[in-house]
């Protein structure tokens, strides 16, 4: 099964519409983003269409009507969450992910032959003579009448050979590119059926490693039975999953709409007096009421959806935390705070009468873990989170203990460095139950230390990087951290150098769940936690270059 993650962020301006597509198969991400573009595109066209065709009052009495129409069915489709799950069937249809469409460009048609114009005839009556009586007594005058004949006859019969030959060169010119389109077609239609057939043939594997219970396909296929389920384009509809093989419980990290993301309009009415529109919208209380019913109904549904997915019966019991990224007005920050959890397993489930419930209270039976109001964002500590287990984490031994002044950490050895970032940030993290662990030494600027920060605000994943540098640190390595940061699937990540950034490497960091830690800055970082030691950039490159 392919290890990496394809993801594509389509957003629309018009429509406020932000969707990750994502998945395994990258020509098949591709294709579901070119088809949400294409919706989104139709959807934003009628839009506009239906402003610019609004001309009367009449009209615009209509739009109103229609407009609270539209409103009513967007909440009342937000209200219907629950139920709308219940009404269809979550079980995964391979089939219909694969491709059967026809290659979409037709033939090219042959190109229409010119035909050659008509050759004249010597006999003609415009090359034969009118004689005279003269002419028959006279041959010499005979003669000339019937030279002029036969010299138009040439000339005529020269012009049409002429034309012959450019009807023939066109003829040809046409023909020669007509097979030039029918072999740049055919080169395309081949590849076009050659990734059709890629795309089937990997969608066929999925199912079979699905089938026969690999782990890896039983997380994507769940994870697919989740993208599958439709939600309005507002919501961020993404979420990370793992499966313990051994316990067959499903852990589901869960992103949740904020409350912006719901629809507020009420009603909207116009006047014909004042020409005017007027909206009216929910009132806070009530939209809160409508946010907290929906991430039940989220949670419930999503429950629902994996539990009747389970065509394998690969999964006894499922963990669901919900997560919402939402602003600390505080201190204007975004946050990422679990706000529901809850663990149920499948007989539990399949007892429960999902169209009939209270989801707030059947919550509460399963001890599901949650504020009264959900719209408060009170931050819980999930019941579980994702597994800490990486084969790439080694033991570690101590460092920070045998620092001092003369110490120079950029002159240190490199293994030695990352094992001093895992022990320091292992003190940083300490307070708040964090575990920080440090990866096999490879020098390949990949993950050198991994922290598993449990704090429902700040917590998750947080990817170390470790860069022993006696130069000005590039934007190219930011970069790098910043792929690896998705790569790993990690909440934030962390660089730290014995040296300094450049510019550049600030700016690509800002507004990223980046943060760069400069030489001073690490020292600054030991020192709080009672250890000394200096940096000597310029010693170290002499040091550096002995070696």
């Amino acid at each position: 099964m392919p290890s990496n993650l394809y993801w594509i962020d389509v957003r629309h301006e018009g429509l406020h519409a932000y969707r990750r597509v994502s998945g395994r198969d990258e020509y098949v991400v591709k294709q579901k983003a070119d088809a949400l573009v294409a919706a989104w595109n139709e959807k934003w066209s009628k839009i506009q269409e239906r402003k610019s065709a609004i001309q009367s009052k009449e009209e615009n009495k209509e739009e109103a009507a229609r407009k609270t129409q539209e409103a009513f069915a967007l909440l009342d489709n937000i209200k219907n969450t629950l139920a709308y799950a219940l009404s269809r069937n979550a079980l995964l249809d391979w089939e219909s992910l694969k491709d059967r469409s026809s290659f979409p460009s037709p033939k090219p048609g042959a190109p229409p032959q010119q035909n050659h114009p008509l050759e004249p005839s010597a006999f003609a009556p415009k090359y034969q003579p009118t004689l005279d009586i003269w002419d028959r007594l006279f041959r010499s005058r005979r003669q000339k009448k019937l030279d002029a004949g036969r010299l138009a006859f040439q000339q005529d019969h020269a012009a049409w050979k002429q034309a012959c030959t450019r009807v023939d060169q066109v003829n040809a010119t046409a023909e020669a590119d007509f097979q030039k389109h029918v072999s740049s077609w055919q080169v395309e239609k081949t590849a076009f059926e050659a990734s059709q057939e890629a795309t089937n043939e990997a969608i066929e594997k999925h199912r079979f490693a699905y089938l026969t219970k690999e782990s890896e396909a039983i997380v994507d296929y769940c994870d697919l039975v989740l993208a599958n389920s439709e939600y309005p384009d507002t919501f961020p509809k993404s979420c990370r999953l793992d499966l313990n093989s051994d316990t067959r419980l499903l852990l589901i990290d869960y992103s949740l709409p904020n409350i912006d993301a719901l629809p507020r309009l009420k009603e909207v009415k116009y006047s014909v007096s004042r020409d005017e529109f007027t909206e009216t919208y929910l009132q806070d209380s009530a939209l809160e009421k409508i946010y907290d019913m929906l991430l039940y109904n989220i949670m419930f549904r999503s429950i629902h959806e994996i539990f009747q997915a389970d065509a394998v019966d690969a999964i006894d019991a499922v963990v669901f935390n919900g997560w919402v990224k939402a602003i600390d007005k505080t201190c204007g920050q975004e946050t990422n705070g679990c706000i529901l959890s809850i663990q149920v397993n499948k007989a539990e489930f399949a007892a429960i009468n999902l169209a009939q419930i209270d989801p707030r209270a059947c919550f509460k039976k399963l001890k599901g873990v949650g504020s009264s109001k959900l719209a408060a964002l009170v931050p819980v500590r999930p019941i579980l989170q994702l597994d800490m287990k990486d084969e790439r984490f080694v033991p570690s031994h101590d460092v920070a203990s045998s620092l001092d002044d003369s110490v120079n950490l950029a002159a240190m050895d490199w293994e030695d460095f990352e094992h001093l970032i895992r022990e320091v940030f292992e003190k940083e993290f300490n307070t708040d139950g964090a575990e920080v662990k440090i990866t096999r030494a490879s020098r390949d600027g990949g993950v050198d230390a991994v922290a598993f920060d449990p704090d429902p605000l700040r917590g998750g994943k947080i990817v170390i990087q470790a860069k022993r540098y006696t130069n000005t640190v590039g934007v190219s390595a930011v970069r790098d951290l910043y792929g690896t940061v998705m790569n790993e699937g990690a909440n934030k990540g962390i660089l730290v150098t014995t040296a300094d950034y450049g510019p550049d490497a600030y700016e690509f960091a800002k507004d990223k769940p980046l943060t760069l830690l400069s030489g001073s800055n690490l020292l600054h970082l030991l020192e709080k936690h009672g250890h000394r030691a200096r940096i000597d950039l310029k010693q170290a490159k002499q040091i550096l270059h002995m070696d």
